[in-house]
């Protein structure tokens, strides 16, 4: 299908509505602004070049999420040895929610970077986007058993990655949820 102006207004009205949620999304996943712009930059360029099929999906929106996911996934593959993660992201204000403690979000944030990429995913995947331990296997091409093995690995380190850091976050955690 050739490009029109009507699949450029589409593709900007998807964009305007829902680029804050992806980079919400993508900032998770990269735990860094800067990765974060990058992975919805290659998403949303992904998505351009194949919108008739991203519209015409069940739910675009989770489409281009699989898209953020899936990149970011292959981008941690193949990331080469000159690139080096640094220890803290740096913060800009008016980016998250603002009830939550900025130490709180900048601990959380780093002990999520240090988390395998794959973990990271999963913790993503199903405590931010609540998705069952099903959907979460089938995005991240995984078995169910593995994504609760994953999901009770990560956060088991997480809990212990704040404990000092930002005790606050894990005495108020709940247990995780039965992995149905």
């Amino acid at each position: 299908m050739r490009r029109s102006a009507r699949w450029d207004a589409e593709f900007s009205e998807f964009v305007a509505g829902r680029s804050s949620q992806l980079y919400r999304y993508a900032y998770l996943l990269a735990t860094s602004p800067h990765g974060a712009e990058d992975l919805v930059q290659t998403a949303l360029a992904k998505a351009y070049s194949a919108w008739p099929r991203v519209r015409s999906a069940d739910d675009p929106v989770a489409y281009v999420h699989g898209i953020v996911l899936k990149s970011f996934l292959s981008e941690r593959r193949r990331r080469s040895s000159s690139e080096l993660p640094v220890a803290e992201a740096p913060e800009r204000p008016g980016q998250h929610h603002e009830d939550a403690d900025p130490a709180d979000r900048a601990a959380l944030m780093s002990a999520l970077a240090r988390l395998a990429p794959i973990d990271r995913a999963v913790v993503v995947l199903r405590f931010w986007e609540d998705r069952s331990v099903a959907q979460t296997a089938l995005d991240l091409d995984l078995s169910e058993p593995a994504v609760k093995n994953r999901s009770l690995r990560a956060l088991r380190e997480l809990r212990g990655l704040l404990a000092d850091a930002a005790p606050s976050i894990t005495s108020s955690d709940p247990s995780p949820r039965s992995a149905s």
